[in-house]
């Protein structure tokens, strides 16, 4: 396993980053334990959840991957030390979580205390805002035109994500948290956010974790090159684009169990007819490979330019010992090139 510095921070991750979010949901406590053993035995120690999950969210998962994590820390307590844990707080529009509410210094306070709760430990390495108080172009609001940003009242803003940082100062000094980061945010939320840091002698953002796979490259290059002079790490979460880049979404196919069989909170955006053409293209060119198309995608996304750890998730011991194995798959100048052949006809295929 290979590890890279996350960010302005003093914690080497593992260049694999085990997802979590099928937890309570797809996987039960005995299946998360397998899971979080055979990653760690390959080396992976960064492990990503957050207060939402499980996923599809609702009422009745919440919190419940954070508890699952926990019984697992509370069973295996001297590996806690040799791992960095990331959670997240939930942004604006869940009613069942703080009545639906923004996320202010008070709420993150509160969330804080909560997940450690859940997770059974004493501290959370690196804590995220799940996504902004603002509305931003991820999930499916990239195309112009569905975000007005002159609409924005900038120094509203401005003056939440100030409140915001001074809570989660507290709650470094607390000892309860050692690292921030953002998640679903822009480059102007990044470069923000650093500002506010700067001139206000607060903790900084260290990484950012957002949408990103073959199917969806809309943050190269701006924001990943903001990131890499920023010293942010840029972690992709949804690097098989919810599983499609896998090739078992094709010509309409819904395997039992997975999860498009299940309600999805923004519908099936990504299902789209390009998308399907750029997958089949992917399988085909895997195929011819002698890889899987899922290998294919996770192998490209580690060696993208900028990428610091790449989020994986899986509901089966198959699906993470495959994922797992993409990240010793060299790609050499021809590979690349088949794949660009294809990745600049689909470059955001939804």
């Amino acid at each position: 396993m290979q590890y890279s510095r996350l960010g302005k921070s003093d914690l080497q991750v593992s260049r694999v980053c085990l997802g979590t979010m099928t937890w309570g949901k797809q996987n039960n406590q005995t299946d998360a334990d397998a899971q979080l053993d055979y990653a760690l035995a390959q080396g992976i120690n960064f492990i990503d959840t957050a207060e939402m999950y499980a996923v599809p969210p609702s009422a009745e998962t919440y919190g419940k991957t954070e508890t699952i994590l926990g019984n697992w820390l509370a069973e295996n307590a001297p590996k806690r030390k040799d791992l960095i844990i990331a959670s997240k707080i939930a942004g604006p529009g869940l009613p069942y979580i703080r009545g639906g509410g923004e996320i202010t210094g008070e709420a993150v306070i509160q969330a804080v205390d909560a997940s450690l709760q859940r997770l059974q430990t004493d501290y959370i390495d690196l804590y995220q805002l799940h996504w902004p108080n603002r509305t931003t172009p991820h999930f499916g609001k990239h195309w112009p035109g569905q975000v007005n940003f002159t609409e924005v009242n900038t120094q509203m803003h401005s003056n939440q994500m100030l409140e915001i940082l001074q809570a989660l100062d507290s709650c470094v000094k607390a000892g309860k948290i050692r690292y921030c980061g953002l998640s679903d945010d822009t480059t102007w939320g990044i470069a923000e956010y650093l500002r506010l840091s700067e001139k206000h002698s607060l903790p900084r953002m260290v990484s950012i974790q957002n949408e990103f796979s073959l199917l969806h490259t809309k943050d190269w290059p701006y924001l990943i090159e903001q990131c890499v002079h920023s010293d942010v790490a840029y972690l992709p979460w949804s690097p098989l684009a919810g599983g499609m880049l896998t090739g078992k979404y094709l010509n309409g196919q819904r395997p039992a169990g997975t999860r498009w069989t299940l309600t999805q909170r923004n519908g099936l955006f990504r299902d789209t007819a390009t998308s399907q053409a750029a997958i089949q293209e992917y399988v085909d060119l895997a195929a011819s490979l002698s890889m899987t198309s899922a290998q294919l995608a996770l192998a490209w996304v580690n060696q993208v330019d900028g990428v610091t750890s790449t989020i994986i998730g899986a509901t089966s011991m198959a699906q993470l010992e495959e994922d797992v194995a993409a990240f010793e798959v060299s790609l050499n100048d021809a590979k690349m090139q088949a794949i660009s052949t294809v990745l600049q006809r689909y470059p955001v295929a939804f």
